[in-house]
C-alpha cells in the first residue's frame, strides 16, 4: 500500500497526544492503585527510577513530536529512535504493513505508541518492595491493557482497515459485524474455518480401535503399519483440559502416526468431556482410574511387564504422581519409561497462569462451575489471554475489522474445540498445585491414603520442554529433573507449548538443545547443550529404544480388536466427539 493511496484523517494536536498519554496514564495509575490495595499499602518506587523513567519518556515524545514539525510531518526521512525494550518495528506483526512506516501520520501514531508502551512497562517494573506475584499481576494487566489499545486494533487508526473500507465500500465491517455477532451467540472467538475438518477424516484419522471404554476414558489402539513392533508397548495420556488430537493432526503433522511407522504398538487414551455425572472427580480418580487402569489394561492385553508412558502437560504432572505412587506400592516396573512433554510438578515459576488462581478468579471458577464442571470456553479464554496480541486482537483484527474469511488450520480447528473440566478436580488442582505447590513437598498429597514423594522415582525419564512456552514455562519444566532420582534425558525444543512439541521430521522446522551428559542446573545446560536443526521426534525414539530393543511380531493381540479386548468402535471414538 502506497502513502498517498490512504485517507488521510486529521492529524492530531500536541495538545490531543498529551491528553491520549494522560489518559492511559491514568488507567496505569487506576491499577497501580488497585495493586496497593491488594497489598494493603502505598506501592514504593524508587524515586531516581521513576524520575529517569519519566524524564527519558518526556525527551523522547518532545523529540518526537518536534521531528515531525521540522520534516512538515514526513516523518519517513528521519532516523527513527527504536525506544529501548518497545518491539522492534520489524518484528511486530501488528505494524507489519508500509504504510505504517510510509505515511506520516500513521508513522507519528506507530512511534507514539510504542514510547507510550515502553514508557508505562518501565513504570510497572519500577514496583519494588511488594509480592513478586502482585508485581507480575500489574505487569501482565499493564501488557494487556497496551495490546488492548494498539492503535491497528481500531479502524481508524489502522491503515489496512482505512483501505479495505474504502475498496470495499464498507462491506468489510458488514462482514466483520457478521462474524463478530456469531462468535458472541457461540461465547467464544472463532480462528479458523470448522467446516474444514471432520475427525476420523482428515484429522485424528491415524487406523485404529477402542478397544475399552470407563466412565472417565476411552482407550484407543492403533493399527500397527511395520511387520515387527517394540515389543514394550506405549501409552499415551494427552492432557484432558484438551482433546487429545494434539497429538494427531493431519496426518503430516500427527506424532501417532510417526510413532506408530516407527515400529511401535501404541494405545492412547482419549478422555471424557466433563458433564454433571462427574462432579465429584478428584486427582485421585485421574491416576488410579485412568493412568494405572489403562497401564494395567495394556500389560494384561499383551502379556507384557511394562509399558512405556508419555504424560503431556497437566496429564504428564499427573504421570509423575502415578510413577510415585507406584513407586510407594512396590510397583515401579510397571512403567519402562517415562516421557514428560512440557510438563511442571513444581510450581514456584510456573508463568503467567499463576496469575490466574487469586481469590477473586477463584470465586469466579467456582460461579462458573455450578453445574459440577467447568465450561471449556472459559479455559480457552484464559489461554488466550495469555498471548493475546495473538489469539484475540490479531482476530478482532482481521475477522471482525478486515472482514477476511476464515483459513482452515487444523491446530486452530483443535484449539477451538473446548472440553469441560471436572468442578472439584479443577478447583483442587489451582490450589493445592499451583497455589499452595503440595506436590514437591513428599507427604504433603495423598492419593489413596498413599503420601506421594517424587524423588522415590527411579523410572528412566525423557523431559522435553519449549524454548518459547508461555504455559509451562523452561525454567519450571526443568525442576522436575531435580526431583526425580532415576537417569533423565533433558530436552529444549524451539517454539513453544504446541508447536515445540508437534514438530514432525519432514517439516524440517526449528531446532532443539540436549547434552550427552546430565547436568546441575539448567544454566549449565544452556552453556553446554548442542544445537541439532529440526524436530527433536528420532532424537526421543533413539532413546525408546535404547531402553527396550526387543521387537515382536506384529500379530494376535498387537491388532487392535484380535485380542481379549474386542472392538467398540473405530478410532478417533465417540468421547473426542462429545459436546
Amino acid at each position: 500500500m502506497k502513502a498517498e493511496d490512504v485517507m488521510e484523517p486529521r492529524l492530531p494536536t500536541l495538545q490531543e497526544m498529551q491528553q491520549w498519554t494522560q489518559v492511559l496514564g491514568r488507567a496505569q495509575q487506576l491499577m497501580l492503585e488497585q495493586a496497593a490495595g491488594a497489598t494493603g499499602r502505598v506501592l514504593p518506587f524508587d524515586p531516581e527510577t521513576v524520575s529517569r523513567i519519566q524524564t527519558g519518556f518526556a525527551d523522547e515524545g518532545l523529540a518526537l513530536w518536534q521531528r515531525f514539525l521540522d520534516s512538515g510531518g514526513l516523518l519517513r526521512d528521519q532516523p527513527e529512535p527504536a525506544p529501548q525494550g518497545s518491539p522492534a518495528a520489524a518484528k511486530d506483526r501488528r505494524f507489519a504493513d508500509p504504510a505504517w512506516t510510509e505515511h506520516p501520520f500513521y508513522d507519528l501514531i506507530r512511534q507514539s505508541y510504542l514510547l507510550l508502551s515502553d514508557y508505562l512497562m518501565k513504570l510497572a517494573d519500577a514496583v519494588d518492595g511488594v509480592d513478586p506475584k502482585q508485581k507480575a499481576r500489574l505487569r501482565f494487566a499493564t501488557s494487556g491493557m497496551l495490546d488492548a489499545m494498539a492503535p491497528s486494533n481500531f479502524p481508524l487508526t489502522n491503515p489496512m482497515v482505512v483501505q479495505k473500507t474504502i475498496q470495499s465500500g464498507g462491506e468489510n465491517l458488514v462482514k466483520g459485524l457478521q462474524h463478530m455477532l456469531a462468535d458472541m451467540e457461540k461465547g467464544q472467538l472463532t480462528h479458523t474455518d470448522g467446516t474444514a475438518f471432520e475427525l476420523g477424516r482428515n484429522i485424528a484419522a491415524t487406523p485404529g480401535k477402542v478397544i475399552k471404554e470407563t466412565p472417565l476414558y476411552q482407550l484407543i489402539h492403533y493399527a500397527p503399519t511395520t511387520g515387527t513392533v517394540l515389543e514394550t508397548p506405549l501409552i499415551i495420556f494427552p492432557p484432558w483440559i484438551n482433546r487429545f488430537y494434539i497429538l494427531d493432526l493431519s496426518p503430516e503433522k500427527s506424532f501417532v502416526k510417526w510413532a506408530v511407522d516407527q515400529g511401535i504398538s501404541l494405545f492412547l487414551v482419549s478422555w471424557k468431556s466433563a458433564d454433571a455425572s462427574m462432579k465429584d472427580l478428584v486427582w485421585d480418580d485421574y491416576i488410579e482410574k485412568g493412568q494405572i487402569d489403562a497401564i494395567d489394561t495394556v500389560r494384561d492385553l499383551l502379556k507384557v511387564p511394562s509399558v512405556h508412558a508419555i504424560g503431556y502437560c497437566v496429564a504428564g504432572t499427573t504421570l509423575a504422581a502415578t510413577l510415585s505412587l507406584l513407586a510407594a506400592r512396590g510397583e515401579a516396573d510397571k512403567v519402562a519409561s517415562a516421557t514428560f512433554f512440557t510438563a511442571q510438578v513444581d510450581f514456584a515459576q510456573a508463568g503467567d497462569l499463576s496469575l490466574f488462581i487469586d481469590d477473586e478468579q477463584m470465586k469466579m471458577v467456582e460461579q462458573l462451575s455450578s453445574g459440577g464442571f467447568l465450561d471449556g470456553r472459559y479455559m480457552a479464554a484464559t489461554f488466550n489471554l495469555l498471548r493475546g496480541r495473538d489469539l484475540i486482537w490479531n482476530y478482532v483484527v482481521n475477522n471482525y475489522l478486515l472482514g477476511q474469511d476464515y483459513p482452515p488450520f487444523d491446530l486452530l480447528y483443535w484449539n477451538g474445540d473446548t472440553t469441560n473440566l471436572p468442578a472439584r478436580w479443577h478447583r483442587d488442582y489451582l490450589t493445592q498445585l499451583y497455589r499452595d505447590n503440595l506436590l514437591v513437598q513428599p507427604g504433603a498429597i495423598s492419593v489413596a491414603g498413599t503420601p506421594l514423594d517424587l524423588t522415590r522415582i527411579k523410572t528412566p525419564a525423557y523431559v522435553q520442554a519449549g524454548r518459547e512456552d508461555h504455559i509451562a514455562p523452561v525454567e519450571s519444566v526443568w525442576k522436575l529433573t531435580e526431583h526425580l532420582s532415576g537417569p533423565v534425558r533433558f530436552l529444549l525444543a524451539g517454539s513453544g507449548h504446541i508447536a515445540g512439541v508437534v514438530n514432525p521430521p519432514s517439516a524440517q522446522k526449528y531446532q532443539y538443545w540436549a547434552c550427552d551428559e546430565a547436568q546441575p542446573s539448567l544454566d549449565a545446560f544452556l552453556a553446554r547443550a548442542k544445537e541439532t536443526k529440526g524436530s527433536w521426534w528420532p532424537d526421543w525414539i533413539e532413546w525408546i529404544r535404547s531402553i527396550s530393543p526387543a521387537t515382536v511380531p506384529a500379530k494376535g493381540a498387537r491388532q487392535p480388536g484380535k485380542g481379549k479386548l474386542k472392538t467398540i468402535e473405530d478410532a478417533p471414538g465417540s468421547y473426542v466427539k462429545s459436546r
